[in-house]
Order: C-alpha cells, then sequence, then structure tokens
C-alpha cells in the first residue's frame, strides 16, 4: 500500500501541475503531514479519522476551516486517481466561521514583546505589524522581494501584493540577509506553522500574529479611512473580508452618531 511519503509527494506534483501556488501547497503539506502523524496509512483513513483530526481541540475556526480542505482536496485527488475506492472527506461536516470582530493586538502589548525579543524574534513581530505579513509570509520574506523601499508578497492563493517597508532595521535587515531572511530546514526557510508559534510564544496569551494583522489594518485604516488601500495592504481579495481586520476608531463612530442627530 502507498506510503504518506509517496502519496504526498505525487499529490504535490500534482498541485502544482493544476498551478497551485507555493503557498498553498505548503499549507497543505502542514496539515497533511499533521494527519500522517494519527493515521498509519492515507488509504486506510475513514470518515471517522478525518472528523477527529478536524475536530483538534484549540484550533480556530480559520484553521479548522484551512484543514478541511486540504483534506478534502487531497482524498478528492485520491479518489479521483484510484488510489482510494471512497472518498472519506467527502462527508466531512462543513466549518462555520463567525463574521468575529476586529482584536487589533495593544499598543502597549507590541512594544513590550518588541523589547523582550531577540533580533529574529523583533524582526517578526515587526513584519506582522508594521507590514502586515501573515505567518507564511513572514516565513518566506527573501531578499530579492525586497525592490527599494518595498516587499512583493507572495499570499494565499498565490496573490502577489506590494508593501512598503518603512522601518530602518527591517529594511536593512531584509537588505543584508542575501537570501531567506528566516532560513531553516523546510524548503530553505522556516516553516509557517514554527513562525506562529514563535510569535506566540513572544506576546502574551490572547494575542497572535494574527492579532498583530489586526493591529496593522486598524491603523492603516484609521490614517487614511480607505477601505480598498488597506485591503489591497493585507493581500485580501473582497472589503468584507478587510472589514473583520479593522476596530473602527472611535472619532468615525462618534462622527456618524452626530450626524445622525443632527
Amino acid at each position: 500500500m502507498e506510503t504518506w511519503t509517496d502519496a504526498l509527494r505525487h499529490y504535490v506534483i500534482a498541485l502544482r501541475a493544476a498551478g497551485r501556488s507555493s503557498g498553498t501547497i505548503r499549507l497543505h503539506r502542514h496539515y497533511l503531514d499533521g494527519a500522517a502523524r494519527v493515521i498509519p496509512s492515507p488509504w486506510a483513513a475513514s470518515s471517522d479519522d478525518l472528523v477527529a483530526l478536524l475536530a483538534h481541540e484549540g484550533w480556530a475556526p480559520e484553521t479548522r476551516k484551512s484543514c478541511r480542505g486540504a483534506l478534502s482536496s487531497f482524498y478528492r485527488w485520491g479518489h479521483g486517481t484510484g488510489r482510494i475506492s471512497s472518498n472519506p472527506a467527502a462527508s466531512l461536516p462543513s466549518v462555520r466561521v463567525p463574521a468575529g470582530r476586529a482584536r487589533p493586538t495593544p499598543e502597549s502589548v507590541y512594544l513590550e514583546a518588541l523589547a523582550g525579543a531577540d533580533r529574529r524574534g523583533r524582526l517578526m513581530l515587526k513584519l506582522a505589524a508594521l507590514c502586515g505579513l501573515r505567518a507564511l509570509e513572514v516565513a518566506t520574506v527573501h531578499t530579492r522581494a525586497l525592490e527599494v523601499d518595498t516587499l512583493r508578497v507572495t499570499g494565499k492563493g498565490g496573490r502577489v501584493r506590494v508593501v512598503p517597508v518603512l522601518d530602518a532595521e527591517l529594511h536593512q535587515a531584509i537588505s543584508d540577509a542575501e537570501g531567506w531572511l528566516f532560513p531553516g530546514r523546510i524548503d530553505g526557510h522556516l516553516s509557517p506553522g514554527y513562525v506562529s508559534r514563535l510569535l506566540g510564544e513572544l506576546l502574551p496569551a490572547g494575542w497572535t500574529g494574527h492579532t498583530l494583522r489586526h493591529r496593522y489594518g486598524t491603523r492603516a485604516y484609521a490614517g487614511t479611512r480607505d477601505l480598498l488601500a488597506v485591503g489591497e495592504l493585507l493581500g485580501h481579495a473582497r472589503p468584507e473580508t478587510t472589514r473583520r481586520y479593522i476596530a473602527l476608531p472611535d472619532d468615525a463612530i462618534r462622527a456618524a452618531a452626530l450626524a445622525a442627530a443632527a
């Protein structure tokens, strides 16, 4: 029977042939590597095995939904190529992601984390807080992506955006890296999961790399009131997604109330 190693190798080839981005491929590998740790053989997995994996305690709805997508894609491919007679992911429950509210990391929390971090941690914090990068994007910062004072970022689904790098230390570090800013053993750079964990360790409980993105979006909107520009900086395809990253400034809410009362 085909092992996880062989199955994933062929699956990655199929994703590349389909034009999927390197970021998407890494994300799928991340979740499928997790599946391989608890399910002995990819083609012996049952629906119950996958549901148990999806029910991982402590996962946010977004993480659960992302994992579901990776499992569904993998087993759809396995079924389509005749590797498994029926698709165990076909009956996975849909994952509802609440609209939620923006939760930007407070400035005091961010500054305290910066003060207590080593150089590598400080650079990671700044990329999330001052450039709005996701963990995947932080992990894959490379010197060649720096063009004068902007960074070319490849995000979810291969979507490319350009983000200004205005912090002097951050700009110098990327320029001097001569390759990956955070070298590692996975494709030459640190894995997104490892970056996410490091950011979580640098910040107090309840604050994450994702809430640093909320900070970036909130502050960018407060300074411009331009939802489309903020969405472009964050790499969002839809304005409604960007809206969830922005805590409206108090003066905007007050101005709206005053206008309604006039």
